[in-house]
């Protein structure tokens, strides 16, 4: 049995690590027997800084999907094709985009001085930043500005691609088609409905679709369908959600551990 767990805005939150109280009940999840999965947008570079050095070594998914790390090693990546890396150049190209673009590794950026994006950007400084044209292989697309993001979106969504549009931040997410979190979660030989997910996004309805139990943090109207229950974001939301883990791992153990 498993808990997946998504990053941002579901067990951590404003950029920060994620917190002693919530690390405690992943801790506790692991000293029950259950297994513990982080999955997020972020590549695996700028996953490891929110998660405590003592978890580095669990299975993490990156880049929605197109990132595996085990043991804390990248062990397979899924990337975009020659082919349509190219439509995406032009496209940028066409609508005067801006990006953060990501190898399984290094990225190239482009965007703004000022864009919220690198408040999250590779800040343990592991990796590089180098020209686009010398990222191989190109797992992840993120789109920051455009001269007209919608109609952006909408020749984006013609391509074999992958497209999530952050309403918030008003930038485009785009990914290898096929590549979700759910489809790492089945390469890593994980069965529909044997698995708990904890997210808070859109990217996470694959996820929440083949989950037995699900937990939306905060509330999204695309997500919200497929949760079972949520934690909004008042009062001390991340004690309740240490405690709600804690609760589902006492839940959940007679039948499967």
């Amino acid at each position: 049995m498993r808990f997946v767990f998504d990053l941002d805005g579901t067990v951590c939150f404003k950029g920060q690590p994620i917190s002693s109280r919530i690390l405690h009940s992943l801790s506790a999840l692991t000293e029950a027997g259950f297994e513990v999965i982080f999955a997020s947008a972020r590549p695996i570079r700028d996953m490891l800084p929110v998660i405590d050095e003592a978890f580095h070594h669990y299975t993490m998914i990156g880049g929605n999907g197109s990132l595996l790390s085990k043991g804390g090693k990248v062990v397979n990546s899924h990337s975009f094709s020659t082919h349509e890396m190219n439509e995406i150049k032009s496209l940028i190209h066409q609508y005067n985009a801006t990006y953060l673009i990501d190898s399984d590794w290094d990225y190239a950026y482009t965007g703004p001085d000022t864009h919220s994006i690198l408040q999250n950007l590779d800040p343990a400084k592991l990796a590089k930043m180098v020209s686009l044209a010398s990222l191989d292989p190109i797992v992840k697309v993120l789109l920051l500005t455009s001269d007209n993001m919608d109609e952006l979106a909408e020749k984006l969504s013609k391509l074999n691609v992958y497209v999530n549009k952050h309403s918030k931040e008003n930038v485009l997410d785009i990914s290898p088609s096929g590549v979700t979190k759910w489809s790492a979660l089945k390469a890593l030989g994980i069965q529909e409905g044997t698995y708990i997910a904890f997210g808070n996004d859109a990217n996470d309805i694959s996820m929440f679709e083949n989950a037995l139990h699900t937990v939306m943090i905060g509330y999204h109207q695309q997500l919200a369908p497929f949760a079972k229950e949520a934690i909004l974001l008042e009062g001390d939301y991340e004690q309740e959600i240490a405690e709600k883990i804690l609760a589902l791992s006492k839940e959940y153990r007679p039948i499967y551990v």
